[in-house]
């Protein structure tokens, strides 16, 4: 396995929750100069913003000096909130969240395995907010964690 995996959609749309931590709540970005700032495909980034929308992490301002901006304050919205808005409970299993599951046998502790990565990836992402990144001051544990070798191991065998 290469690694945890996430997806191009949840890095797009936490990309853009933070491009939008950047500027004052009251002042809307519109989508193209996100797209543009970020790198991101604007039919792509319209995709995730109306997602983030669906959520209740950006709203949308109309007219002609219209945009996107946060729904609540940078410090109050986590990175996991932004990827669960739009690619659904972080760490689950062929989309179930891990308590739901039922193992068998030899199998039957995969199940804390699961809870366990479960609460591990909580402890990091839902501990980052929007606020944290865009100051660069991440918690210390993340940060921590983040300087640890197995953080960047190469070998394909590890997460």
């Amino acid at each position: 396995m290469a690694g945890m995996r996430v997806s191009a959609k949840a890095d797009y749309a936490v990309r853009a929750a933070v491009e939008l931590a950047t500027v004052p709540a009251e002042v809307p970005v519109k989508a193209d100069q996100i797209a543009i700032s970020q790198d991101i495909p604007l039919r792509f980034l319209e995709n995730v913003l109306y997602e983030l929308r669906q959520n209740d992490i950006v709203e949308l301002g109309r007219g002609p000096d219209g945009g996107y901006y946060l729904a609540r304050p940078a410090t109050e919205i986590t990175v996991a909130e932004v990827i669960s808005a739009v690619d659904g409970p972080v760490a689950a299993v062929h989309g179930h969240e891990p308590e739901e599951l039922t193992y068998l046998g030899s199998s039957k502790p995969l199940q804390s395995v699961w809870l366990a990565l479960r609460a591990n990836v909580r402890m990091v992402l839902g501990t980052v907010t929007l606020a944290d990144v865009v100051a660069d001051a991440l918690p210390e544990p993340v940060r921590e964690l983040s300087g640890h070798p197995e953080a960047t191991a190469g070998s394909p065998t590890e997460l």
